[in-house]
């Protein structure tokens, strides 16, 4: 196996519809030492089938079945049988573009002491349409309070770093530092767009399987940018699916808990390394226990939406909606559950707003 081989672990439920896309889209590399390594965690629509006909003689497919244990397990899974000094992390619903594999070990090759890269990534619909060019800032609400040359140290044009893609990148620019820091207010990083050095891989260890699918990505991410330096490439690589059924909104409140518990965590342990405004870091918390407050607000635990409400507010006092909301919540059950009702139609279309 050449030493640049690339692992790509493409974790997979029922969707043999969608699956080849993504298997393609990694076979198809300018970059052509590539592993796919489809962990099937338990579908039953026919993947098997799919696998077999599309890829049954194909030596750089291996196809694992296990019984399903969510994302973070398939993932985990993958890991341990990969076998490139490299490792891809892709979603059975993404593809990636031609380059992104040949761009990202060019780079990696030019900061030779970062761990991990990801980019940016274009958005599309379940019809195929462009929905954003530059996506990633906007699905990660993290970045608004940071300029990019405020997270990273450094930054190199892209054309001079792989000249052979200067078409494709255009002005774009590496940038690399350490980011740990400006993670731990909230994710950077999407999954699908990131390349890691194995050795990085292994001194992190593995996603979280408790989390299940909600949330397991940040905290893989954060403590790989603990471990030291990474890179950061402006410029979408992979097409991201938008609006599919099978997206995880309905675990938005567990998605909120391990947020807030991650974030609270790392404060306590990693408090005298962590570089931030302490005003920003109240922000961060207030930001947190009041989304933990709303999903449960929405699903009606109003007791625990009381007391998020109250601990957001302690930590951020001039907050009106979040105050308006913990007087909805302190309302008589039967007006509280009125405007409780009120409340998740609204919230119902906003989401399926952004969604659109």
């Amino acid at each position: 196996m050449s030493s640049d081989t690339v692992s790509v672990i493409i974790p997979t439920y029922n969707r043999a519809h969608c699956l080849g896309n993504a298997v393609d889209s990694v076979l198809t590399q300018t970059h052509a030492h590539v592993e796919a390594i489809i962990i099937d965690d338990g579908s039953t629509d026919g993947t098997s089938n799919l696998v077999a006909s599309r890829y049954g003689s194909d030596e750089r497919v291996r196809y694992i079945q296990q019984a399903n244990g969510g994302v973070a397990a398939a993932r985990n899974h993958g890991f341990r049988v990969a076998r490139g000094d490299f490792v891809a992390l892709l979603d059975s619903d993404d593809t990636w573009f031609p380059y992104k594999l040949e761009l990202q070990l060019a780079c990696l090759a030019a900061a030779p002491r970062a761990g991990m890269i990801w980019t940016d990534m274009k958005a599309i619909r379940a019809d195929g349409t462009v929905e954003h060019e530059r996506y990633l800032r906007v699905m990660y609400s993290a970045y608004r309070f940071f300029k990019t040359e405020d997270i990273f140290g450094e930054s190199h044009p892209l054309g001079e770093i792989a000249p052979g893609l200067a078409r494709q990148v255009g002005d774009r620019r590496l940038w690399v530092g350490d980011v740990f820091s400006p993670m731990v207010v909230g994710n950077l990083v999407h999954t699908s767009t990131v390349l890691l050095r194995r050795a990085r891989r292994e001194q992190v260890g593995e996603f979280d399987p408790k989390l299940q699918q909600a949330g397991e990505d940040y905290p893989f991410h954060l403590r790989t940018c603990r471990a030291g330096p990474v890179a950061f490439a402006d410029i979408p690589t992979i097409c991201y699916q938008r609006g599919t059924p099978d997206r995880l909104t309905r675990f938005s409140l567990p998605m909120a808990r391990n947020f807030l518990n991650t974030l609270t965590e790392t404060l306590r342990n990693d408090r005298e390394r962590i570089v931030l405004p302490e005003g920003l870091i109240r922000t961060v918390l207030a930001e947190a226990h009041a989304w933990v407050g709303e999903e449960q607000l929405a699903g009606g635990a109003r007791g625990e939406a009381i007391r998020e409400f109250a601990t957001s507010l302690r930590h951020r006092p001039r907050q009106p909606r979040i105050a308006g909301l913990l007087a909805l919540a302190t309302l008589p059950p039967s007006a509280a559950d009125l405007l409780r009702r009120v409340y998740r139609r609204i919230k119902g279309a906003a989401r399926q707003t952004s969604a659109a």
